[in-house]
């Protein structure tokens, strides 16, 4: 009687991600297309020990609690084969406006037709600078005004547009003020998940004319760049998305490939305007860890690609490892069989 087929191995993919996030991120589609694959996903609970959980062959997460941190960095020297998506110190990284950005100015890519960098930016640490004409003269208004901590929170999220010196001093440092540059209300998401980069258009802010931004006072407050928020009642110039031309694809994935290597992340996004002066200058205003991989096309399709390969590359590591114990083996085998002899 012929022994039966063994059943083909299963992986598991441990996620450990707050609750509203583990809602939209982890759909019954996502679910199923993973497990037709022999990967099942699987949830974390970060309040107990890793080492009682599993085992995983994956690990993905968006938590960012001091205990949790030191989780995963014990699990990591016990387990250095198994892929920790990400490393809490290289999303760090990505928790200051600042230090995001600085990321984008370090990139060497050839730049020829297209060209990118960033807005010009200043950080306001304390209230008196906000009123103080010398802190602010290198920028230009208007600016967008954003909470220095990019946590994920509602609150990091508040923003505001700013027409005038004055429409500052409401504000709450510490705040990073960029200057606004007008990009035709249209914005690009670029979406990176290890190899694989996606580029979509979403509304934006409307462009603010001179004339516009002479007539208007204060600030206006939006809870995030592609979302008008508080904006709409404003006399803003529209435009039709429809009509917006993507930026290169080539181009787009040069500087995500160049960001990932540069932020060692296997899983973020970047929003990136085109300057409407310069027709063919790119500007990065953001990066996010984790984003909202819902909201992208065939997202189900990309992250299953990613984790049927993450958890191959871990197969096969684990393969050359147990050749090499078994070559260690046969060696020290054969050195008694020497000193027998």
């Amino acid at each position: 009687m012929a022994s039966p087929e063994p059943s083909p191995r299963r992986y598991g993919v441990g996620y450990a991600l707050a609750p509203k996030k583990q809602q939209s991120f982890i759909q019954p589609s996502l679910v199923s297309l993973a497990a037709s694959r022999g990967i099942d996903l699987v949830p974390i609970d970060p309040f107990l020990p890793l080492s009682s959980q599993g085992p995983f062959d994956v690990i993905i997460h968006k938590l960012s609690s001091p205990d949790w941190k030191s989780q995963l960095q014990e699990f990591a020297v016990e387990n250095p084969n198994t892929p920790v998506i990400d490393l809490p110190d290289a999303i760090e990284r990505l928790r200051n406006r600042i230090s995001m950005l600085q990321a984008v100015s370090d990139l060497r890519i050839p730049q020829k037709d297209e060209t990118f960098g960033t807005p010009k930016q200043i950080v306001i640490y304390d209230s008196d600078s906000l009123s103080d004409p010398a802190s602010i003269e290198t920028l230009k208004f208007p600016v967008i005004a954003k909470p220095l901590v990019a946590d994920g929170s509602a609150k990091s999220h508040k923003m505001s547009l700013v027409f005038h010196p004055e429409g500052l001093l409401l504000l709450k440092p510490p705040i990073v003020l960029q200057e606004f540059v007008n990009h035709g209300g249209v914005i690009f998401k670029v979406y990176v998940v290890g190899d694989f980069v996606k580029c979509v258009k979403r509304k934006s802010l409307p462009d603010v004319s001179e004339e516009i931004l002479e007539h208007s006072e204060g600030s206006v407050s939006f809870s995030q760049v592609s979302n008008l928020g508080g904006a709409q009642d404003q006399d803003f110039e529209t435009t039709h998305l429809e009509d917006a031309e993507m930026p290169p694809l080539d181009f787009i994935t040069d500087i995500a490939r160049g960001l990932r290597k540069a932020l060692e992340l296997h899983l973020f996004n970047f929003d990136v305007i085109r300057d409407a002066k310069i027709g063919n200058h790119y500007l990065v205003i953001d990066i996010n860890y984790f984003p909202g991989y819902a909201k992208m096309p065939d997202y189900e399709k990309v992250l299953t690609d990613f984790f049927w390969t993450l958890v191959h590359e871990r197969r096969a590591v684990d393969a050359d490892e147990k050749k090499k114990i078994a070559s260690i083996n046969h060696g020290a085998v054969e050195g008694e069989k020497v000193n027998v002899g």
